[in-house]
């Protein structure tokens, strides 16, 4: 099953031409992108489903939903460690003079 996790949005920036911004879960801090929600602000709560965030929600449901998902045991990818995107390497021709 795949759950919306509420967040606290840290900050906010713009990646590769999109909205995005580095969501709190607790302890863990994680990257989110934020095109769904352009209004977001630092500060704001959203819930996040597979890396979009898709809505926002006030303090008190993002702890409330938050407690009840630790209870359920629902927050086990947030353990996961977050890997960043592999840099693509250089594929231009080579000469044959390297």
């Amino acid at each position: 099953m795949c759950l919306a996790i509420p967040g606290k949005v840290i900050e906010t920036f713009a990646k590769g031409g999109m909205q995005m911004g580095r969501v709190q879960f607790g302890g863990v801090l994680r990257e989110a992108c934020l095109e769904y929600v352009p209004e977001t602000q630092p500060g704001d709560y959203v819930l996040v489903h597979v890396g979009f965030a898709i809505s926002r929600v006030d303090e008190q449901e993002a702890e409330q939903t938050y407690r009840a998902l630790a209870e359920l045991d629902q927050l086990s990818e947030l353990e996961v460690p977050e890997v960043d995107a592999p840099e693509v390497e250089d594929r231009r021709p080579s000469n044959g003079r390297e």
